[in-house]
């Protein structure tokens, strides 16, 4: 990546010595800080290497069925941080890519409640090359799990075979019905996992589905625009999309309810406190370097993604770069204020709705009002 000094200097002409001396000449300058913009003297090269240790956060929430964007962050400081980590900057998704493949299931009659065998998977892909994925921790190994539970614990073992017993070319054009517009995702089993990248706005966008009954919401930023005199010029609406059943919504929500109540998202419950009905889903990439949450109630549906400025930048531990840790904070905080303000008209209260009585798994356990509304907190002991 070049900076704009670099290439203005190589446009007027420079050598590369003259450059490289330019670089390393301390001069004053103004930077960002978390506390405000300071005056320093560094080196244009020292500046390049102090900006590289902030870490990036693109954050975007919006209404699952108007597709208003109620809040929107690309990057820590727009003077500072100029390129858009919302919409336009795309990162490895990891597992918040999971619901996309529960979803191709659940579209080809599997349910929450269908049992898997939790063990080391290994698939071949058509090329004959072996793939084995890990897994962070062993709970309930070798014992047969429920779907929920899968992806409650964001279980990489199970995700294997739920790509084992699809396909790897359905869930890419699933997620490209979703209005994912990144061409570059291969249709490989590791798909699964989440290495494709797409942005915070498009993941956003397509979890609205799960809320919306089955319909996806664009968002939506501006919705007329006037000349001086209050002549409206042109006006806005929403782009809507029915991209899976209304039936697939409802057990996705079911799942992704589990994934706070009793899965790697429960320390929304356990550390932030936060009693309301929602789902959410937690993402980590290769090495601890992109840091992800997206997170759903009835009237929001919000994404976050944290990483470094440079895909190499990482965290040497999992407890510090993983989803979890880096992104579901952000999400949490930003829930609490939006609950503890009045102004704003949302309520804690509201529910999810679903059919009355409804069972999202047929002959399986049936699904209570006080199931749905238990905010149950499960140990926070997974990792994803």
């Amino acid at each position: 990546m070049q900076t704009e000094r670099y290439r203005s200097m190589k446009a007027n002409g420079a050598t590369s010595d003259e450059i490289k001396k330019a670089f390393n000449t301390p001069e004053a300058m103004s930077v960002f800080t978390w506390k405000g913009e300071i005056d320093t003297v560094m080196t244009p090269l020292d500046s390049i290497r102090y900006y590289k240790h902030f870490l990036r956060t693109g954050f975007m929430s919006m209404d699952p069925v108007s597709g208003y964007v109620k809040a929107y962050v690309g990057g820590p400081n727009y003077s500072h941080f100029q390129y858009d980590m919302a919409m336009v900057g795309r990162r490895q998704v990891g597992s918040t890519v999971k619901p996309f493949l529960y979803t191709l299931a659940m579209e080809n009659g599997f349910s929450p409640c269908d049992l898997a065998h939790n063990v080391e998977q290994t698939l071949v892909d058509e090329n004959g090359i072996s793939w084995s994925p890990k897994n962070s921790q062993k709970t309930h190994y070798g014992e047969m799990v429920t779907l929920k539970w899968g992806l409650a614990n964001s279980n990489n073992w199970i995700s294997a075979y739920l790509i084992s017993k699809l396909s790897p070319y359905a869930l890419a054009r699933l997620i490209h019905s979703f209005g994912v517009h990144n061409r570059d995702i291969m249709p490989t089993v590791s798909l699964c996992l989440g290495p494709c990248e797409i942005s915070v706005g498009e993941m956003v966008s397509a979890y609205t589905a799960f809320v919306n009954k089955g319909i996806r919401v664009s968002p939506l930023f501006v919705t007329k625009i006037e000349d001086s005199e209050g002549n409206v010029i042109s006006t806005f609406t929403p782009q809507v999309e029915e991209v899976i059943s209304e039936s697939t919504s409802y057990k996705m929500l079911v799942m992704l309810r589990a994934v706070i109540n009793e899965g790697t998202g429960g320390r929304v419950r356990r550390l932030y406190g936060i009693k309301a009905d929602m789902g959410g889903k937690t993402g980590t990439t290769n090495r601890n370097a992109d840091g992800w949450f997206m997170g759903i109630t009835p009237s929001l549906v919000s994404g976050c993604w944290v990483g470094g400025e440079e895909r190499d930048i990482h965290f040497d531990r999992m407890s510090e770069g993983q989803g979890a840790a880096m992104a579901l904070p952000v999400w949490a905080l930003y829930m609490n204020k939006v609950y503890r303000d009045k102004s704003l008209g949302y309520n804690e209260d509201e529910i999810f709705n679903f059919p009355e009585d409804y069972n999202p798994c047929e002959g399986g356990d049936s699904f209570s009002n006080e199931e749905r509304n238990s905010g149950t907190t499960g140990r926070d002991v997974f990792f994803d």
